[in-house]
């Protein structure tokens, strides 16, 4: 019998992500973002649920190349753009668009011998510091770009790095939105500017012909604590669950874990979980921390080991051993705990915990119906 822990995607949460973001921003095209081997939900898992995406944004050659061999055949936007000069072969035989964010990359597309032109989109660096040109040098690279017959269309974009902040102010994207338009004002071609935060806060305040919906479509909270999932309307597409395998009983003074972390102040009952940090789950994670044991919520005991964790089952009686434990995502009877909490009390984000899930969690995917 397999160790009894398993991560599930809910492609149904998916499409409704994906639902949520056209519905923040009616009047854009949507990229679906699928990094990172699309968070670490799988870019074949994750497929189904975002195919109905205007495009796809990513960053490897080999996770476009999986998503050409899904079966999708429009816009797929790589967000770094090319690494070396014979990576714009393969963007002209997968039909690539790409960033465009330096001088070099411009050197490369002059060099570059194709029958099609590409598509790109031009990087501002309006704040983030990061990748882009700079506003100084921003003109240049578009009169560079437009006047090479290797470039097609040439679309403009920048990142934002406080869209999650509570004020459209100098601490949120108003200073970055103003310098992306004193630069690109005048400028022809499709803007993309807004992230998933920008999406959800300020797609009423900012013009973006197309929005990357990153984290949102995970059903991941780019402003937690904030806001919660249930408040923009999002679903966790994630759940790692697992069963308890032991059963402990305490008296006062008896500790738990590696380093005896935790001392028990009275008699206890304790669940010992099939799941560690070799899962993905956060070693930092401190006990009090929140977690579900059939659909309940109770909180963790002593430090995360590489396979086990310690539960507080002395409020649920009825819990023990085989009891079905979730460790982030859907309940098993509709109760849901957010990634984004379990985040919190490790000191991280949800976009850590998606992105660290282990390669030896066995993934189901539930279909749409």
């Amino acid at each position: 019998m397999p160790r009894p822990i398993e991560a599930l995607i809910h492609v149904p949460a998916l499409a409704h992500n994906l639902a949520r973001a056209r519905a923040c921003a009616p009047d854009a095209m949507v990229w679906a973002v699928v990094k990172a081997n699309a968070y670490g939900h799988g870019i074949a898992n994750a497929y189904e649920g975002l195919r109905g995406a205007d495009g796809f944004a990513l960053l490897d050659l080999d996770e476009a190349q999986q998503l050409r061999a899904c079966g999708w055949r429009g816009p797929i936007l790589l967000l770094e753009g090319a690494f070396e000069t014979r990576d714009l072969e393969l963007c002209s035989r997968l039909k690539l668009w790409h960033a465009v964010h330096c001088e070099q990359q411009i050197d490369w597309l002059a060099m570059h011998k194709t029958h099609e032109p590409h598509r790109v989109f031009l990087k501002l660096n309006s704040g983030m510091n990061r990748l882009g040109f700079s506003a100084t040098a921003f003109r240049a690279a578009w009169t560079r770009l437009n006047a090479l017959p290797q470039v097609d269309e040439i679309s403009l974009m920048t990142h934002f790095s406080d869209a999650d902040a509570r004020r459209f102010g100098a601490d949120g994207i108003q200073h970055q939105l103003d310098a992306f338009e004193a630069v690109c004002a005048d400028l022809p071609g499709e803007r993309s500017l807004s992230n998933s935060a920008a999406t959800l806060r300020h797609s009423s305040r900012v013009h973006s012909d197309w929005v990357r919906a990153g984290i949102m479509s995970y059903g991941g909270v780019p402003d937690y604590p904030e806001h919660g999932p249930a408040h923009w309307d999002l679903q966790p597409a994630m759940t790692l669950r697992s069963k308890i395998i032991a059963v402990q009983h305490l008296q006062a003074g008896d500790t738990v874990g590696y380093g005896s972390s935790f001392t028990a102040a009275k008699a206890m009952r304790i669940g010992t979980v099939a799941c560690g940090y070799a899962d993905g789950y956060p070693r930092h994670v401190p006990s009090g921390s929140p977690i579900l044991v059939d659909g309940q919520r109770t909180t963790t005991v002593g430090r995360v080991s590489m396979d086990m964790l310690a539960v507080d089952l002395s409020a649920l009686p009825a819990a023990g051993f085989n009891s079905e434990v979730t460790l982030w995502g859907q309940g098993p009877k509709g109760q849901v705990l957010p990634i984004d909490e379990v985040a919190k009390a490790a000191g991280t984000i949800g976009y850590e915990l998606m992105c660290a899930l282990a390669k030896r969690v066995p993934v189901t995917v539930h279909h749409l119906e």
